[in-house]
This record gives structure tokens, sequence and C-alpha cells, in this order.
């Protein structure tokens, strides 16, 4: 074995970089991190030469010129400067390794300029030596990095093909755009801008300028917050109905921080599990705020990894986010009513309201007032300004209860979609999974499930496998209204099954819940949940009557989840009132 002795500083920095600097997507990243932690309002983006040329500059603080040698030296950094801030820490880089690995493994000019200065710096470094002058430049800082890889032929040779390292930047790029919504991003490959945001600081905007106005449309708000634990989140989802072929659109963040999250995404993937075909994915976009030291950051040198304190805690939290957003609920600041005192009677006296004017949320029981109510008031009625006023007696504002409207349907169609005319156009919906979805609901809302009893019941075969499986879950079979009795190790009797499907074969039932588990005996219960939904839902080929079409129609308005069956089907589809004009060629 050969004799032990130290590297050269080089070819450590080229060890580091190895870790830090993959491709050149990592370089983009570490860069325009940087440039976000500098506080730069405006980030641009250049990409040339295959993706081996580099050059981000930002409007940012820049670095002071007595810093500028020091923050190309490895684990030299401005974020941190003790144990204890390695456990707080704010900022997205902190390591102090990303630029002492680029200029180990390319040619980096910095030219940077703080506001303190007249004149800049400009840095030239080559094979980690650097070298420094003053220069004319604008306040913040452009890294140029050339020829990246070019003293390290063999990781140059494993580069895919210059359109992949490209898709690989864009996708750093978007998911910088997205959770730094306030900051202008710009990336051009070869002079031509690939993509374009404004920095207007809200997300909505931000999405439809890095994807379409379409994604936004079928995407629903999330907004949880739970002040005891300091914990918040807020984003957006898609609708049930609006998929992805893949997990490349979930976009998660701790702490605005871009990260893979298997917590997070398992939180995701529970709550759609029932809302969506298999192979089927959403489009997410959460940031998880919470406290620095309740969460590491510290696992990998690309920082993507991170462990918590508290795993338990944050898959319900995110989970029940995610659940509430796309159920309509999303939390809004309440507002106190102003009180008008009259000084004769002490008597708040406000006008009767109707439901219009209110927005009340069933599942909380709390009344939040409408901007258009709330201003209302606040015109009508003066607060005193006394500083001593006695108890006063409240008048609760009076809530009127409207009929709810008819829908506007125009018939069935193979007797088994439900028309129904809407302003925007045409609406059809499946009326076996509409209704699907409200029983399923219904059912899983349930304590306890009416059930009916058998006195003749035919004997069933089953295998020795799914026997097993029965016999291990008869307190599941239960819970859902489900009687069995075992005979033998191949045969059972149904005594009893829920009330909504007693029409239906028991064989029938038992076949469909099993072939359905498919080995995943985790969700059986879901799997008993949705094959009685179904079961009990009209059918398809059935003939309604107008009222019976209404009253699917109305019951599955007032779902929580109205986009998709327990399967994962799509219940209604619009064909815009435009579309249909169009193709007859007429103008509206």
């Amino acid at each position: 074995m050969a004799r032990i002795k130290q590297l050269s500083k080089h070819l450590i920095n080229q060890i580091a970089a190895g870790e830090v600097i993959e491709r050149p997507a990592s370089v983009v990243k570490e860069l325009t991190e940087n440039s976000v932690d500098a506080g730069a309002s405006k980030i641009s983006i250049e990409i040339t030469n295959d993706c081996r040329d580099i050059r981000v500059a930002d409007n940012g603080s820049g670095i002071h010129p007595d810093d500028i040698m020091l923050a190309f030296s490895k684990h030299a950094t401005s974020k941190i400067q003790n144990d204890e801030d390695l456990f707080d820490i704010h900022t997205l880089g902190f390591r102090g390794e990303a630029l002492a690995s680029i200029i180990s493994i390319s040619k980096l000019t910095c030219t940077t300029r703080t506001k303190d200065f007249e004149t800049g710096t400009k840095v030239k470094c080559e094979n980690s030596e650097v070298k420094k002058a003053e220069t004319g430049c604008a306040i913040g800082t452009i890294m140029e990095v050339k020829d990246l890889f070019y003293n390290l032929p063999v990781r140059l040779k494993f580069l895919r093909n210059p359109n992949t390292e490209f898709s690989y930047i864009q996708e750093i790029v978007q998911s910088l755009a997205i959770i730094n919504t306030e900051v202008a991003f710009e990336l051009k490959r070869n002079g031509k801008t690939v993509l374009k945001t404004t920095g207007q600081g809200d997300l909505s905007q931000t999405l439809k300028e890095v994807y379409s106005s379409d994604l936004v449309e079928n995407l629903k708000p999330v907004l949880k917050t739970d002040e005891i634990s300091h914990l918040k989140i807020t984003g957006m989802v898609s609708k049930p109905d609006y998929t992805r072929s893949s997990k490349k659109n979930y976009h998660l963040y701790i702490n605005s921080r871009a990260v893979k999250c298997p917590i997070m995404q398992k939180a995701v993937d529970t709550v759609y599990k029932t809302l969506i075909a298999n192979n089927k994915y959403p489009f997410v976009v959460l940031n998880l705020e919470l406290p620095p030291h309740d969460v590491d950051v510290n696992v990998h040198p690309t920082k993507k990894e991170v462990r918590y304190k508290n795993t338990n805690q944050i898959f319900n939290f995110v989970r029940t986010a995610v659940e509430g957003g796309l159920a309509n609920y999303v939390e809004r600041q309440m507002q106190p009513i102003p009180q008008n005192i009259s000084e004769e009677s002490n008597i708040v006296e406000l006008q009767p309201v109707s439901r219009k004017d209110l927005k009340i949320d069933s599942d909380d029981d709390t009344m939040y007032v409408s901007d258009i109510l709330m201003q209302k008031i606040q015109d009508e009625f003066t607060a005193p300004k006394e500083e001593n006023v006695e108890q006063k007696t409240i008048i609760q504002p009076t809530v009127v209860n409207e009929p709810e409207p008819e829908e506007n349907i125009i018939g069935q169609y193979k007797n088994t979609y439900i028309l129904i005319e809407q302003e925007e156009g045409l609406e059809i919906v499946d009326q076996h999974i509409a209704e699907e979805r409200y029983i399923y609901e219904k059912l899983k809302s349930e304590k306890q499930i009416a059930s009916q009893m058998l006195f003749v019941s035919d004997v069933i075969s089953v295998s020795s496998v799914d026997m097993a499986i029965i016999k291990e879950n008869l307190e599941k079979f239960e819970k859902f209204g489900f009687g069995i009795e075992i005979l033998n190790d191949n045969e059972l009797i149904f005594r009893k099954i829920p009330m909504l499907i007693a029409k239906v074969n028991p064989k029938e039932i038992i076949a469909d819940i099993l072939e359905n588990i498919e080995g995943d005996i985790d969700r059986l219960e879901e799997k008993i949940l949705i094959t009685t939904s179904c079961k009990a839902s009209v059918k398809a080929g059935q003939k309604l009557s107008l009222w019976q079409m209404q009253e699917i129609i109305k019951k599955w308005r007032k779902t929580k989840m109205p986009y998709t069956c327990p399967h994962g089907r799509p219940i209604s589809h619009i064909i815009p009132h435009k579309e249909i004009a169009s193709f007859f060629q007429r103008q509206s």
C-alpha cells in the first residue's frame, strides 16, 4: 500500500464537487439560490455551449470586496456563525462548499458590487486559483461559469445530451420561481427566453407564467395553521379530475426550500388515493413552514433530504390541509363585526341578511362574514368612541333560509348521463358515479351503518387465501354493516349486509371486495367501503325520473370531493357554450 499523504487543495475541492455538483443543473441551483439569499428581486440565468457555460446575474446585495477572496474558499459562508446556527437555518445555502467546488471544475468570473461602494470587484478563478481586480458594475452579482468539467473528462463523458441537461436546469429554475414568487426570474438558452416570471408575489400568477392559465383554473388553494405548534402550510393542489402521469409535479418545500420529502408526499397520496385512478398523480405546490429547530436540513450535501422531530404530526397536518383545500375549506382571517350601540336602548341593531351574504362552514359551526357584508356594516354603523361603555345586549343577524335552486336538467343521455344546462355550457354528469361519491362520503362519516338481517343466505365458496384474509378482518367487515359466519376453511355465509345493498347478491359483494384488494391488505376497509358505495348506487343504463335526477345531483353537489368517484373516475364534464357555438359557426 502507498504511503499516506495530504491531498492538494484543488483535489479536495474536486472531490467535494462530486457531491455538490452532479451536473450543470447543480451549478444553476447553487448560484441561483445564492442570488435568492442575497435578497435579489431580479435573477437572470443564461445557458450556452451545450449547458457547459452558465451565467447567473442578480440585483441582490452583492459581496463585500474584503470578503470576495474568502467567498471562494472551502467552508466559508456568511450564513451561519456557530454550532447553534446549524439548527436555526433561514437561508437556502449554509455549507460554504458550492463556490469552492465550482471553481475547481470550471473557469469562473465573478463581478460584484455592494451599495456601499461606487466601484465593484471582478474575480477570475481557474484550477481553484483566485485573482481579484477593481471594476465598474451595477449593484448585485454576476457569476459566469465557462467550460464546466473541462478538467474532468470522465464527468464530462457521463453528461446526457444537451436537451436533457437543459430540462434539468429548467426544472430547477421552475421550482425556485414557484416558491419565490416575489422574484422575477428569466431563463435563456442560446439567447432565447424559455421561462420568464414577473415577480408579482402571487402564486397563481407565477404558475400561469411558468405553466398555463388552464392549470391554475384546475387548482384549489391550501391554507392551514397551527398556532400552538407554529405550523403553517400554504400552496395549491389540483382537482382530482385534473391529473398528471408522473410525480414530477410534486413541488414540495420546507421553509421555502425545495425538498424530497416522503412524509409530505405520502400525506398527499393518502388524500388522493380514493379520488384519482391508479398511475395518475395530482399537481401539487405546498410550502410547509415550521420552526427551523424542528427540522434538520443538514442531512445531505444537496440539502434535499430532511428529518422532523415529530413525523406523525407533520403527516397529519399536511393530510388534513390538503383535504381541506379540496373540500373548499381554506382558513381566512375572521373580522370583528362593528357594533352600532343605541344610547337609549343599549341594543345593537343589525339588518337581516340573506344566506348569500354569509359563508357558514358546517364542519366547524363557524360563521365567516363576507367582504360585502363587512363593508355594508361598516358603512351603516359607526362604533362608539367612549371608553366606558356599559354591557350591551346583542341581537344576532337573522339568516333567511332561501330555497335551494333547482338544477336546469335537460334529461338523460343513454339512460346513463344526466344533462344539465349551465351558464357556461352543457354539463354532463355520470349518474352512477355521482351517487357513488355521495354514498361513499355518507358511509364514511357514519359511526354505525344500518344493516339488513338475512334469514336465508347462500353458502359462498372462497379460496383458502381469501378466507384467511376474511378471518383476520371480520371486525372491519362488521364496521361497515357486514355480518359474516365462517363455516369452514373454504365456505362462509352472510348473516347481515348493509341496508343500502340489501337487494345485491352476497356472492357478488364478496367477490368484488376480494378482487379489489389485489394483495393490498392495508386498504381492506377502503375497499369494503368502495364496493358498498358502488353496489348501492343507481346503475348506468337505468332510466330515471326528473325528480330522481334532481335528487342525485342535489346530493352530489353537497359532497366534499365532487370531482371523482372513489375509483378515481371523473364525475362530470362541461362542454363550454363557446365551443358548441363555434362548431355551429355562431358568434355566441
